[in-house]
């Protein structure tokens, strides 16, 4: 497989090159070198897809399938996929869960409605950029909705906020229950579907995530502790001591979508699309351990970071701990 992508410098653009040269695919990387070096055998191409002249210089290649992983402006998704419609097989593209109009519905489906594109949302963005990949390659394009990807090289950071925190030991407030369920992808477990996808020629959209309660906020923090030989506490309160404490979810707390929430939706997407198609996901174990492996090896001192002691110490007596 001739695999171009565009970006492949971070997160699952790095997982997408390290799994496809292990193929033993040709892989070529088009990115404008601002964040690093594509993975050693991924041939790096600098260029900026916002320029036409640059991307004119990929047509003169064939290749069987290119991934996009672009977050930002549809018009850059629009002109990518117009240029290289003569000379590709098939184009993936890496959409989001939040295009879905209402997130507060559960077991959202690929039918599902989205956001309206007119509307100034990072969904709207998304939804545009995806009909304009199902316009210039129907058949012969894959969407990809993916939401909540943790992992090594983890951008942003989630999954880490968590791991820097429980470095820090002591006393951990945290939302209960226990057992609410989360619903996340491994990023290799996602570069692994899509370059299966590409590679048995592959169309539709589909939400590549785990199945629903493939793990809980329980086991993903007892596996964070358990990973990074933490002797933190964790501190169980109700939802509403962290609402009171002005704490939001999933900004301030990375990963964690009440069960009230307006964006519960996040967490019990229906995924048997793409399970149908293959789809595997790891469990939640091997998630974190790998991720503190990669954390853990970086230069410098690992900051203990966290909603901070001064919030903290706000919440821990407001529960009583």
């Amino acid at each position: 497989m001739r695999l171009l992508l565009l970006g492949g410098t971070r997160f699952l653009g790095r997982a997408l090159g390290h799994a496809a040269v292990a193929r033993g695919w040709r892989v070529t990387a088009f990115h404008r070198g601002v964040t690093g070096a594509p993975p050693d055998g991924v041939t790096s191409v600098h260029g900026d897809r916002t320029v036409a002249a640059d991307l004119a210089a990929l047509t003169r290649n064939y290749w069987d399938a290119v991934v996009d992983t672009w977050d930002g402006p549809s018009d850059a998704v629009s002109a990518a996929a117009a240029a290289l419609e003569p000379g590709c097989g098939r184009y993936v593209f890496v959409s989001s869960r939040s295009v879905y109009d209402d997130l507060s519905t559960l077991g959202l489906t690929e039918d599902s409605p989205v956001v309206p594109t007119e509307e100034p949302s990072f969904g709207a963005v998304k939804a545009a950029a995806e009909r304009t990949v199902r316009t210039a390659f129907g058949r012969r394009a894959l969407v990809a909705r993916p939401g909540l990807v943790l992992g090594p090289h983890e951008q942003p950071e989630r999954l880490v906020w968590w791991l820097r925190r429980l470095t820090r030991g002591g006393d951990v407030p945290v939302p209960g229950p226990p057992d609410l369920g989360l619903q996340y992808i491994d990023v290799r477990d996602l570069a692994r579907w899509l370059l299966d996808a590409a590679h048995a020629g592959l169309g539709g959209t589909f939400n590549v995530v785990s199945r629903p309660g493939h793990t809980t906020m329980g086991a993903l923090l007892s596996a964070c502790a358990e990973a990074a030989g933490s002797d933190a506490r964790l501190r169980w309160a109700p939802p509403a001591a962290f609402s009171a404490a002005g704490i939001q979810p999933w900004s301030d707390l990375p990963i964690w979508v009440p069960a009230d929430s307006g964006v519960r939706g996040l967490h019990e997407t229906d995924s048997e699309r793409a399970h149908a198609a293959g789809l595997r996901c790891r469990p939640v174990t091997r998630t974190v351990a790998d991720t503190w492996a990669w954390l853990a090896a970086l230069p410098g001192p690992l900051p203990g970071d966290g909603l901070g002691p001064d919030r903290e110490a706000v919440l821990l007596r407001g529960i009583g701990a």
